[in-house]
């Protein structure tokens, strides 16, 4: 009896701990589709194709770029604002400029602020959607394309959102940080 009862709290511990391995591998994907679906945390969304309708309400979208520490990129939006009209399509372009003298591999990660904007804020195109190599001393213009949906209009809550700012941060990829010996052990 003693160690049937052993055998039960030992597979349940087993199952438990399995479950939790489980979570912790799903968490990461889980938590970005959740980000990605409510714009928690400033994430944009992913449109298909342009909004359709536009209205008269006027948004000024401001651009920043960064780079992470120890990323030898200068990054740079080639314009600082650009004021549309919610629905238009709007059209910047950002600088990275590889500063080493070795190939780089890099991926942009983005958020809008302020945050309740973000179910609204549709990217069409963007150079962050993939990673992006820059030869030593290369510098290349990246583009996105973009629009704040109209149905931002219909939400009481984002009457006050005349601004909008569209930050990226650049991160060296681990597979490029690894060939140039930068990767953390």
């Amino acid at each position: 009896m003693t160690l049937n009862k052993n055998l039960r709290v030992a597979a349940t511990a087993a199952f438990g701990a399995v479950m939790m391995v489980g979570a912790a591998f799903a968490a990461v994907p889980l938590y970005d589709l959740f980000c990605r679906v409510t714009g928690y945390g400033g994430t944009t969304q992913v449109a298909m194709g342009e909004a359709g309708a536009v209205l008269d309400r006027e948004v000024t979208v401001y651009f920043d770029a960064n780079t992470a520490r120890g990323m030898p990129w200068e990054f740079e939006p080639l314009q600082r604002s650009m004021t549309i009209n919610v629905g238009e399509s709007g059209l910047a372009y950002y600088r990275a400029t590889n500063t080493s003298d070795v190939p780089v591999t890099g991926v942009a990660s983005y958020n809008v602020a302020p945050f309740k904007a973000a179910p609204y804020f549709s990217k069409i195109e963007c150079f962050c959607f993939t990673e992006q190599t820059l030869q030593p001393g290369e510098s290349i213009d990246m583009p996105v394309l973009f629009f704040v949906d109209p149905l931002i209009d219909e939400q009481r809550r984002m009457d006050d959102v005349t601004a909008i700012t569209l930050s990226y941060t650049f991160f060296e990829t681990e597979t490029g940080a690894a060939i140039r010996g930068d990767a953390a052990p």
